[in-house]
């Protein structure tokens, strides 16, 4: 495994009470559950989509958060990080490393196209009746 910038596991309570655990390397994102029967995941870190960030009352105050992950993972798709600490700055290191990864793949976002079908893609006007 490449270089580990981040790692934690989900946490009850704000004590992490869990089988449940999540690590960052430079290029992907792990999620790792069960005792027993282990399970790991991993998405791509320049196949996320995006990063949302939700904190509840009772989160705040045992100080955790969760992060909503949107990817075009076939496996995970959308997940939930779940209870971690220093979930804002989690979600930014991520953001970060997305948007690394992105340029280094050369990977463009898929989020514009189609958006506008009257505009051919060297910019110019298409008429579909002509």
């Amino acid at each position: 495994m490449s270089n580990t910038l981040w790692q934690d596991r989900k946490r009850y309570f704000g004590l992490p009470l869990s089988f449940t655990k999540y690590s960052l390397s430079e290029d992907r994102l792990f999620v790792e559950t069960g005792f027993f029967n282990l399970e790991q995941n991993e998405v791509r870190l320049y196949r996320i989509l995006d990063l949302q960030l939700k904190r509840s009352l009772g989160q705040r105050i045992f100080g955790v958060g969760s992060i909503w992950v949107s990817s075009s993972d076939k496996s995970l798709g959308t997940f939930e990080i779940k209870n971690i600490k220093d979930s804002a700055r989690v979600k930014e290191m991520l953001s970060v490393q997305v948007e690394q990864q992105r340029e280094a793949k050369r990977v463009v976002g898929r989020e514009f196209m189609g958006a506008d079908m009257d505009v051919d893609f060297d910019g110019v006007d298409y008429d579909p009746n002509n």
